[in-house]
């Protein structure tokens, strides 16, 4: 939570008195809340090849480091969480709307939004257009968690921030020894991996001929 508990509160509460006027709402927010991490897995996907397509070696490395910061921030997140120890909204406001199922592990911070932050951190190292797409769907994310009544805002602003942290700074100390490691493998069989196969332009029937003719 924040350093004002109260004020925390007081904004967990608003959201949560959105989400009872809002029913319409709870499928959809609930699905993206359990099942987003999903569609951040396409886009990690994705950055990669389209990376690939490009033929961008540069590119290519940060996005197979993207994953690789998301499970190293979420993985930092759980001594960091057990430490905190902060309960639940549910735990402690017993009478809030939860639209999730209950869980007894720590709020702060959200693993969900760690993921969700390292995800658009390591997109945008790749690919900046689709970095700012993914960093909406981070939003989006965050929302959703406080909506659902699984976290405080507090809980999602700091794991976003700390899961784009950890990935930003992990590709900078490790950059100087990517990248090498990915050239070398990109005149290796693996190459297919790194950068797509430059295709031959196909020939045209009768296109000698008519050079001959000029």
């Amino acid at each position: 939570m924040t350093t004002d508990p109260s004020l925390e509160r007081s904004w967990f509460l608003h959201v949560n008195a959105f989400a009872r006027a809002t029913p319409w709402l709870h499928a959809p927010v609930r699905a993206y809340a359990e099942l987003g991490v999903v569609l951040f897995a396409v886009v990690l996907l994705w950055t990669w090849w389209t990376a690939r397509a490009d033929r961008d070696l540069a590119a290519v490395t940060a996005a197979l480091w993207a994953p690789v910061g998301v499970l190293l921030a979420v993985g930092l997140n759980q001594p960091l969480g057990r430490w905190v120890s902060e309960p639940r909204p549910y735990t402690t406001l017993p009478h809030v709307l939860v639209l999730v199922s209950r869980s007894s592990d720590f709020s702060f911070p959200s693993d969900h939004a760690v993921m969700a932050g390292a995800a658009t951190a390591g997109v945008w190292l790749a690919n900046r257009r689709l970095g700012l797409l993914t960093g909406i769907a981070a939003v989006l994310m965050c929302f959703a968690r406080v909506y659902v009544g699984a976290h405080y805002p507090g809980d999602v602003i700091a794991g976003v921030l700390f899961g784009a942290l950890v990935s930003l700074v992990g590709y900078a100390l490790l950059r100087r020894l990517l990248e090498p490691v990915v050239v070398l493998l990109a005149r290796t069989p693996v190459r297919v991996l790194l950068s797509a196969e430059r295709t031959e332009q196909p020939a045209v029937p009768g296109a000698a001929a008519r050079e001959g003719d000029r």
